[in-house]
């Protein structure tokens, strides 16, 4: 026994949780909700989370909602308590009119799942009616040969409350002549019969009048009055009979107002007035009488007002045909009233929202519910949006729609989506619904800056000011709002170089770069940087961009003289042979210029001279010749002043002295010109220009003073004269020798003392005797021996 209530048990648990789980999946089992019609607004139904087994926390976090199948919100959800409460006073009469269990049917919608759960709200009704005839006086011709125990049924009384709080007895003033019996009928409604107890006689009551009491059976009961005014009517044996004790007749909703729908028609067997008969609606409920009107005479049942399908399917009409005797006949009159595909359908939305983020794969958009009060064919429904849109609906529960996402979007290919959703029925013609959604896709920082270029090139001239505006490096982002704000830094670049920090710096929001202090094109021709942008988001994205600052040169260098050297102890003195050809090369004025390009491009200038017109400048290689024979006119001793000049803008300048001593008493010779000139150094290297400089004024020193000797030698040897023993006479030799190798450039670096011995015949040699350093003022001495300064 133990053992089979364990397994009965067990079976019990079972069969539980697969009812359980089934309802939680499908969403189709109803919960079943009641509240007393006229509780006030925000009247407790249920406590919601008790109900379904849930936390409050999580009826909030589900977001769970209410959801009504009307248009009109008859319930709220208390999210703090989990109740769920009325929102307006419910008149159940309002609501379901006479029919007799009013429920209202509503789902509870919740998310992560998503869940739909069907459940029914009953307005349980109260006795706040009272029963009330439609006609105050009820009229009866009963003609005085009734039989006794004859029935005459009575127009029953409304209550619009319905079960108990409905008629539950009918009852009418003490006499004689009459009682009253209770008769159901096969609809459940009560109604009234007048029960004739003896025969009535007109000669002696024409008339007699009764208080009819309608009773329901609230608590305390409510109850209404009609007064029974009986006539007494002479004999009239034969009763109108009609053709048909029910007629049937279909018609469509759609029929206009004023249309015939069927025709009844009854007959009397008597003559006179007694044949004539007047029809009329037996009983009629006041819905009825709007929606139907019957021609007392023919007998034509017309339609007063517009049928409604999907309000009412079908009608019951009770008609009364009446002679002019009083005796009545009744027949049935049923309308069937066929749909047609008159109402469109319609789309309730539960659930919307109009932002989805970006890269986030099956989001839900919407979910909502269609439905169409036609039916058959005409409320069947499909329902669709437009093609070529990363969104698809995925059918639920009793016609409930998820709107959601194909995939992931992405916002900088399209950031709005407008989607129509068409609702269209299966009738003839097809009626559609449409409901447009506008979808915004929010941004996500999946983009990283982009540089239009991948390095950029900016110049800017030297000696500039400090914080000079020298370019801007902008980037874009294809992201929105703080996804696309971008910020700006500085990194170094890729070579080696100097630090980018303490040349440049960069506006960060607008990526302006600064000169932070004045660049030198000659410390500094270019350097390289790398531009960082960064965006907001999170996590935050960048990109760099490699910027390459040219520095270009200005004119901010005056030329340099190398030769002659300006700051020696003595000034530079060339010599120059009296009989010196036109064109000959004096010296050469070497210059150098730090700039570059046409900065550095050199121009030589003779400013001024002793005597005008006798030397010559290159304009282009600085070689100073002379410009015509010399004459004895001319002064011995000449100054020039030079001007070497660049191509700057605005030109610098430098100038040089040059000193020109005439000498004359020996012929000129030439040496060959070297097979091919010196090659140049580049100009920006000013170590190697003083060296070869140098070097070439040493050698023309050296060879200068070889070939002074040996013209000294030639000319001993081919003299005339004896010396003897008096003194030679004392030629005019300047105190510095001349080039003549075609250089035009004297050596001041080394210097000699020479004599001749007087008085030998037999040899003209010269005898060096030291090194001195220049004096081109030293005097001539006196005596035998010469002592020219070399």
């Amino acid at each position: 026994m133990e053992t089979r209530s364990l397994l009965f048990w067990r079976q019990r648990q079972v069969l539980f949780l697969l009812l359980s789980w089934g309802v939680c999946l499908a969403g189709s089992e109803f919960g079943h909700y009641s509240v007393a019609e006229e509780s006030e607004r925000g009247a407790v139904v249920i406590n919601l989370a008790k109900n379904l087994g849930l936390k409050v926390e999580e009826l909030a976090a589900r977001k769970t909602r209410v959801v009504s199948d009307d248009y009109k919100q008859y319930l709220l959800l208390d999210s703090h308590t989990g109740d769920l409460l009325t929102n307006e006073k419910l008149d159940r009469e309002k609501l379901c009119s006479s029919t007799e269990s009013c429920i209202l049917y509503f789902q509870i919608l919740m998310d992560n799942p998503f869940q739909i759960y069907q459940a029914q709200l009953r307005v349980m009704d109260i006795n706040d009616h009272s029963p009330v005839f439609q006609n105050k006086e009820i009229i009866l011709k009963i003609p005085e040969n009734t039989a006794e125990g004859t029935a005459f049924r009575l127009q029953r009384a409304k209550d619009l409350d319905e079960g108990l709080n409905g008629i539950q007895n009918y009852t009418i003033n003490h006499n004689s002549i009459f009682h009253i019996e209770i008769t159901d009928s096969d609809e459940g409604t009560v109604y009234p019969e007048l029960v004739l107890n003896k025969a009535l006689n007109w000669e002696e009551q024409q008339e007699l009048s009764l208080t009819l009491t309608a009773i329901d059976g609230g608590s305390p009961p409510r109850s209404g009055t009609a007064t029974i005014r009986i006539v007494v009517v002479d004999i009239n044996d034969n009763a109108p009979q009609f053709s048909q004790a029910v007629y049937e007749t279909q018609v469509p909703e759609n029929s206009s107002i004023g249309s015939v729908i069927v025709k009844v028609s009854a007959e009397d067997v008597d003559s006179g007035l007694n044949a004539e008969i007047s029809y009329s609606l037996f009983d009629a409920s006041e819905d009825i009488q709007a929606m139907f009107q019957i021609n007392p005479l023919s007998g034509e049942i017309i339609l007063k007002g517009l049928l409604d399908y999907e309000m009412v399917k079908y009608y019951k009409i009770n008609i009364q045909g009446v002679d002019g005797g009083g005796l009545a006949a009744r027949c049935t009159l049923r309308i069937q009233v066929l749909d047609v595909n008159d109402n469109p359908p319609e789309l309730i939305m539960s659930s919307f929202s109009n932002c989805v983020d970006e890269n986030v794969p099956e989001a839900i958009l919407a979910v909502f519910r269609i439905k169409d009060r036609d039916s058959g064919e005409n409320g069947r429904m499909h329902c669709s949006i437009q093609e070529n849109l990363p969104f698809h609906l995925k059918p639920s529960v009793d016609n409930f729609y998820i709107l959601m996402t194909e995939g992931a979007l992405d916002r900088e290919s399209r950031s709005e989506y407008n989607i129509t959703i068409t609702v269209t029925d299966l009738g003839t013609p097809r009626l559609q619904t449409q409901h447009s959604l506008r979808v915004q896709v929010s941004d996500v920082n999946d983009n990283a800056p982009e540089f239009s270029q991948s390095s950029y090139t900016l110049r800017v001239r030297e000696n500039n000011s400090p914080a000079l505006h020298i370019g801007t490096i902008r980037a874009t982002d294809r992201d929105a709002g703080s996804n696309a704000q971008l910020s700006y830094s500085l990194l170094p670049g890729p070579q080696p170089g100097p630090d980018a920090a303490a040349l440049l710096s960069i506006h960060a929001d607008s990526g302006q770069l600064f000169a932070l202090r004045a660049l030198d094109y000659e410390a500094l021709q270019a350097f390289e940087v790398r531009v960082r942008a960064t965006d907001q988001g999170s996590p935050a994205l960048s990109s760099q961009a490699l910027v390459r600052v040219q520095v270009l040169d200005a004119n901010d260098n005056s030329p340099f003289v190398l030769y002659p050297l300006q700051n020696a102890s003595a000034p530079v003195t060339e010599l120059l042979p009296r009989a010196a050809e036109p064109g000959y090369l004096l010296s050469k004025v070497v210059a150098v210029d730090r700039d570059s390009g046409q900065n550095a491009w050199l121009s030589f200038q003779l400013l001024k001279a002793t005597e005008p017109g006798l030397f010559g400048v290159g304009p282009h290689n600085g070689e100073v010749r002379t410009a015509r024979p010399l004459s004895e006119r001319d002064a011995p001793r000449h100054r020039l002043l030079l001007l070497v000049r660049d191509n700057g803008e605005p030109p610098r300048s430098a100038s040089v002295t040059l000193h020109v001593l005439l000498v004359d008493g020996f012929s000129q010779p030439y040496l060959p010109l070297p097979d091919a000139p010196p090659q140049r150094a580049p100009p920006d290297r000013l170590t190697a220009y003083l060296v070869v400089a140098l070097a070439a004024v040493s050698s023309l020193f050296l060879l200068s003073l070889l070939l002074f000797v040996a013209l000294r030698l030639c000319r001993r040897r081919g003299g005339p004269g004896s010396l003897g023993g008096g003194s030679l006479p004392e030629p005019h030799f300047p105190g510095h020798l001349m080039d003549v190798s075609g250089a035009g450039t004297l050596s001041q670096s080394y210097q000699y003392e020479v004599c001749l011995q007087g008085g030998s015949t037999e040899s003209s040699d010269f005898k060096f005797l030291k090194a001195i350093y220049p004096n081109i003022y030293a005097p001539a001495s006196g005596n035998n021996d010469v002592s020219p300064t070399i």
